[in-house]
Parts: C-alpha cells; sequence; structure tokens
C-alpha cells in the first residue's frame, strides 16, 4: 500500500477511536451546521476524521485502501492528497449549502474524501471494472459511478437512512472536477466517459434546489 494512503487511514483509526471513547471529543469536532457557521470552520475537516462506529469506518477504509492506491500510484503523493483534501472540502461545503437552513444537521465521515477519490480513479483507469452484489458480472465503473450519483441524488430527495447523501455528492463531483482541472487531458482522452459522468452532476447543478420541494 502506498505510505501516503496508509497514513490517511491511520489517522482516521486513530481519531475515529477517541470518537468512539469520548463523546465530547466526537462533539467537538464533529461536522454540525450551527457550529460552522458560527465560526468553528475547523469542522469541516475534522469531521472527516470521525466515524460512528467500526462497520462505518472500516467500509470507509477499504474503500480509500481500493481506489486509494490507484489515485496515489499513477499521480504520486502529493496530487493524491490534494484530490483527497479537496474532496472532503467539497462534500462539507455542498452538505453545508444544503443543510444551511438545519442547525441541528450533523455528520461524521471519510465518505465525501472517499467518494472524491473513487471518481478519480475512475478517471485515470476508465477500464477498471467492479464486481457489485448482486449482480454475477464485472460492470464498468463509470457504469457504477453515474449510478452512484443518481442514487445519491435521489438519495437526498427521499432523506434514505441514516447517510450524508449531500457529502457522497460534493465529494465525488470535487474529486472529478479536481482530477480534470489537474488533467485536463483526460477530457479529450475519455470523452464519452467523462461526459456520462457529467451528466448527473450538470442535472444536480441546475435542479438542485428542488431537491427539497
Amino acid at each position: 500500500m502506498n505510505r501516503f494512503v496508509l497514513g490517511v487511514i491511520i489517522v482516521n483509526v486513530l481519531m475515529s477511536m477517541k470518537g468512539f471513547n469520548e463523546y465530547s471529543f466526537l462533539d467537538k469536532y464533529k461536522f454540525q451546521i450551527g457550529k460552522i457557521l458560527s465560526g468553528e470552520k475547523v469542522r469541516m475537516f475534522t469531521s472527516g476524521f470521525l466515524h460512528v462506529d467500526w462497520m462505518h469506518l472500516i467500509f470507509n477504509m477499504y474503500a480509500l485502501y481500493l481506489f486509494g492506491d490507484i489515485v496515489a500510484n499513477i499521480l504520486g503523493a502529493t496530487y493524491f492528497l490534494i484530490i483527497y483534501f479537496g474532496s472532503l472540502l467539497a462534500g462539507n461545503m455542498y452538505s453545508l449549502f444544503y443543510h444551511k437552513s438545519e442547525p441541528y444537521y450533523s455528520a461524521v465521515g471519510a465518505s465525501g474524501a472517499v467518494s472524491g477519490i473513487l471518481y478519480s480513479a475512475i478517471l485515470l483507469y476508465p477500464n477498471m471494472t467492479l464486481m457489485m452484489f448482486p449482480l454475477p458480472i464485472p460492470i464498468p465503473a463509470y457504469v457504477f459511478g453515474v449510478g452512484y450519483l443518481l442514487y445519491s441524488i435521489y438519495g437526498m430527495k427521499k432523506q434514505l437512512g441514516n447517510v450524508g447523501h449531500s457529502a457522497h455528492l460534493g465529494g465525488a463531483i470535487g474529486g472529478f472536477g479536481i482530477t480534470l482541472l489537474l488533467f485536463p487531458r483526460l477530457i479529450l482522452e475519455h470523452l464519452l466517459m467523462v461526459g456520462l459522468l457529467a451528466v448527473p452532476i450538470v442535472l444536480l447543478l441546475l435542479f438542485g434546489s428542488k431537491l427539497k420541494k
């Protein structure tokens, strides 16, 4: 495993374990709309290294292990960290915008950052396929990416489960945009795939304000 990916995983595990054992620590650094708007901007980053339980942590870190290595090994440590933290910030900024009228809305987790890394990996390794239960055959990663965004938009609309769909969306958009800004040649090299991934993003930007109606 790339040592920078491993380092991010270790920080997530250590901070999450402290949050498991000390609720005051979790409460102090989690994402919460009212606290952030009152000036506690550090929560925009610290919340991405906290998780609610072991299952939440393990799922996110396993996804980061799978896709983070692709990004770090192709682009190097600096670009991996730029995309990771940029996606984390993008996810929380979108959540802040979407839930700005809900001062007690709170969340934790690396899902936004991991979603961004996933989208970056899809752009960098377009021939990647994923096995998704219960489908018995591998599917192209970009098909999964489009489906993931559409499901997140639907989840936001219907408020499905105790899941921060807005952070997933913002993080995925962040990873997609940052990777293309860093390497615009990918647009020409994989024009159809980039276009397919962009469709739900454009729809969200055009009609996202209607999701709460």
